[in-house]
């Protein structure tokens, strides 16, 4: 099996899809009542499904966290340090919930986490080196 995507049950369409488009530059096309976005961003599905729908086409109920959850990450890459900083500061500027600042870890990676408005945890971070280049080994 291949991982192609991922998904999160949401239960404001709309203010979903502003935090992800507006915040964070994801291309997301769909109207914001929509039931579900479907996006292909950087070779990796993303998926926005309401939360009432999915119970609707699986005919269950769920339970749900509130506020900030720790099941999960999504975690972003930029390919400088700088830039952790910079996409810190303007999601945190345009909403997004500050839940680490950005550091320097002991591994060598700058990192941060932000939450998206129901409580998700995003973490943006940086090797300081371009995307094609932070998962090579040094011979």
């Amino acid at each position: 099996m291949r991982l192609d995507g991922f998904g999160l049950l949401v239960e404001n369409m709309g203010k979903m899809i502003r935090f992800y488009r507006d915040v964070l530059g994801f291309e997301i096309k769909e109207e914001e009542n929509t039931s579900n976005v479907y996006l292909v961003k950087d070779g990796t599905l993303f998926l926005l499904y309401g939360r009432k729908d999915f119970e609707k086409m699986t005919n269950r109920r769920y339970e749900y966290i509130k506020g900030l959850n720790g099941h999960f990450e999504i975690a972003l890459y930029v390919d400088t340090f700088e830039e952790v900083d910079e996409a810190y500061r303007k999601a945190v500027e345009n909403g997004a919930t500050s839940v680490l600042e950005p550091e320097l870890e002991p591994w060598g990676q700058r990192t941060c986490y932000i939450a998206d408005p129901e409580g998700n945890l995003i973490e943006i971070g940086s090797w300081n080196k371009p995307y094609e280049e932070k998962d090579l080994t040094e011979e």
